[in-house]
C-alpha cells in the first residue's frame, strides 16, 4: 500500500491539565489524599473504558477519502452503534485492514451482505444487485470529485453474510476492496461519528451518504 491508503493515526496521547506548580501542604488530611487518589483511579478507568469500548479519536493521514476527508482531520469514531444495528450503505467507517490488523483505514461502505457489486467503465459506475434489485441499482454518488474518478474497474463481487465492500472516495488512488478484497464484519472498528478538526468542517456523521431505493 502507498501513502494514499487513508491510513489513520490513532490519537493515544492523553490531554494534559496543567495548573502550574503546586506545593504540597504538610497539613493536608489523609482523607483528602485518599479521595483524590480514588477520584483519579475512577476518572482514569472511565476514560479508558470510553476510549476502548465507546469512542476513539483518530487523525486522517492520506488522500484516499478526498475531497470529504483530508490529512489531519480529527475524527471521533463511534464503537458501539454497530453493536445494536447493522452497518448501512454509505456509512463512513474505520476498520482494521484484514491483512494487517495494526493498520486502521477509513473508507465508505458500498456493498452489504448479500449484494453483488459490479464496477464497470473508467469512472467506474457501481451497480448493486440483490433481492430487492434483481435487475441492478446504479449508485448515484454526488460526494465524489470528477477529478478523483478512476482506479480498478471491471469487477464483480458477491458478498456473503458479514462481508462488506468498501471504497475510498478518491477512487483514482484509494487502496480498498478493489485491491485487497472484502471486509469482514469483525474488522470494523466503528462509524465516523464526529469531526472536530478543521473547525470549518465540524459536524456529526461527516461524509455519510444515503442512496435512493437502497
Amino acid at each position: 500500500m502507498n501513502e494514499h491508503d487513508g491510513i489513520l493515526r490513532e490519537n493515544l496521547e492523553p490531554l494534559s491539565n496543567e495548573a502550574g506548580p503546586q506545593t504540597n501542604s504538610p497539613t493536608a488530611p489523609k482523607s483528602s489524599k485518599g479521595s483524590l487518589l480514588a477520584y483519579t483511579v475512577v476518572a482514569l478507568g472511565l476514560a479508558l473504558f470510553i476510549r476502548f469500548f465507546v469512542a476513539a479519536p483518530y487523525v486522517v493521514s492520506g488522500a484516499s477519502m478526498e475531497p470529504n476527508f483530508e490529512d489531519w482531520h480529527y475524527l471521533i469514531v463511534d464503537r458501539v452503534s454497530y453493536d445494536f444495528g447493522e452497518p448501512t450503505r454509505g456509512d463512513v467507517i474505520v476498520f482494521d485492514l484484514p491483512q494487517e490488523k495494526s493498520r486502521a483505514l477509513i473508507k465508505r461502505i458500498i456493498g452489504l451482505p448479500g449484494d453483488t457489486v459490479v464496477l464497470l467503465g473508467s469512472a467506474p459506475t457501481i451497480t448493486i444487485i440483490n433481492d430487492e434489485h434483481p435487475d441492478g441499482m446504479t449508485l448515484d454518488e454526488p460526494y465524489l470529485d470528477e477529478q478523483n474518478l478512476g482506479g480498478a474497474s471491471n469487477i464483480r463481487v458477491t458478498l456473503s453474510a458479514d462481508e462488506y465492500f468498501v471504497l475510498g472516495d478518491n477512487r483514482k488512488v484509494s487502496a480498498d476492496s478493489r485491491l485487497w478484497g472484502i471486509l469482514p464484519r469483525n474488522d470494523i472498528v466503528g462509524r465516523v461519528f464526529l469531526r472536530l478538526y478543521p473547525l470549518t468542517g465540524i459536524g456529526i456523521l461527516p461524509g455519510e451518504a444515503r442512496y435512493s431505493d437502497s
